[in-house]
């Protein structure tokens, strides 16, 4: 006959209790880092995928804009521009983010296109945005210009 196998003592106990919270701890972890991964792979093929979306709500959006200060009466300008206001919290809402730049803004390359040139004569508005002609498109999660906000910028010259 065989003899019982010896009771555990309660070190040995403490020991394996510690070895599965390990393992739980490891497990946890892993999932814990699939569960990212999914989400930026997710977040990823979202802004990849609504860039065709966006791009055709920033289109609305410049029209309604347009639209708003053309209009002849206030109610259609008001109805315009609520219009654009609406449009822009969808592009938002969508990932994306206008580029509106004012005024006396340091230009950026990244997210601006020089379409015109202001002559100045103050030193301190070389090369600031003199207006802003039309707004542009940043895909907001990543940074990214999807088209630039075309503006007329500040150029000092000097006599």
């Amino acid at each position: 006959m065989s003899e019982p196998a010896p009771e555990p003592s309660l070190q040995d106990l403490a020991d394996a209790v510690v070895d599965m919270g390990r393992l739980v701890a490891r497990q946890a972890a892993s999932l814990d880092q699939l569960v990212d991964d999914s989400r930026a792979a997710a977040a990823r093929a979202r802004a990849g995928a609504d860039v065709p979306l966006l791009v055709d709500l920033l289109a609305l959006h410049r029209d309604a804009s347009t639209c708003a200060a053309t209009a002849r009466s206030r109610r259609e300008r008001e109805a315009f521009g609520a219009m654009a206001g609406g449009i822009e919290r969808l592009i938002e809402g969508r990932g994306g983010r206008l580029v509106a730049p004012t005024e006396g803004t340091p230009f950026d390359a990244v997210s601006m296109e020089a379409v015109e040139v202001v002559a100045t004569d103050v030193a301190a508005r070389d090369r600031t945005v003199a207006s802003l002609l039309e707004p542009g498109l940043l895909l907001a999660e990543v940074g990214r210009s999807v088209r630039p906000a075309r503006v007329a910028v500040h150029r000092y010259a000097s006599d």
